[in-house]
């Protein structure tokens, strides 16, 4: 499904006062930076999350997003399924990259070990690509997308719409998926941002 981004224009050097404050405006993108396919991955024993996005010199485009359903009568059965969809994920989008939410410490230590193993299983199944794999905690995905690390899934859910112009509603799974890509996209392109001024001073 491909769904029209909104343009930006830059302002122009023309519009340069010195001495004038300058507007926050967002990092731009170094021109070496070349285009990438990022695989979003929110795991979790029952619902996996995925969200794909393109990005490269403009903002990131949305690609697909959805959730791998676990089924299996037993837990074993349900990480095999984990397993099998995200390989099947891989190999269709071809991602460059692939972001990864962090395990958090839950109270529930039975709930938290599951987590861990079905965070392990979608991991392996990833693998046998030549992807980079990026980690990144709750808190850092939220900061990174809505500006707080203390954002809800509702405010998650309505930034990753809002950033990659999507009409529709999203289920809670693949926008948390999405937002841990847009989370990489952004913190990859400050990165190189950063890179380029080093290399360049």
């Amino acid at each position: 499904m491909k769904i029209p981004r909104r343009m930006r224009r830059a302002t122009g050097w023309r519009a340069y006062k010195p001495g004038a404050a300058r507007p926050a405006v967002r990092a731009s993108v170094p021109s070496t930076l070349q285009p990438a396919r990022i695989l979003g991955l929110d795991p979790g024993s029952r619902a996996t999350g995925f969200g794909v996005v393109d990005v490269g010199r403009g903002e990131p485009r949305y690609v697909a997003s959805g959730t791998i359903r676990a089924v299996g009568a037993d837990f074993p059965a349900r990480l095999k399924e984990i397993f099998v969809g995200v390989a099947a994920l891989v190999e269709e989008y071809q991602p460059d990259e692939i972001a990864i939410e962090r395990v958090f410490v839950n109270r529930n230590p039975d709930s938290a070990l599951k987590l861990g193993q079905a965070r392990g299983a979608a991991l392996s199944a990833t693998f046998k690509s030549l992807a980079s794999i990026h980690e990144y905690s709750p808190r850092e995905v939220k900061l990174g997308v809505v500006g707080t690390g203390a954002a809800d899934k509702a405010q998650v859910q309505k930034m990753v719409g809002i950033l990659l112009g999507l009409d529709g509603p999203l289920g809670a799974d693949a926008a948390d998926a999405l937002a841990i890509a847009l989370c990489h996209a952004h913190g990859r392109a400050a990165r190189l941002a950063m890179a380029a001024a080093d290399g360049g001073a």
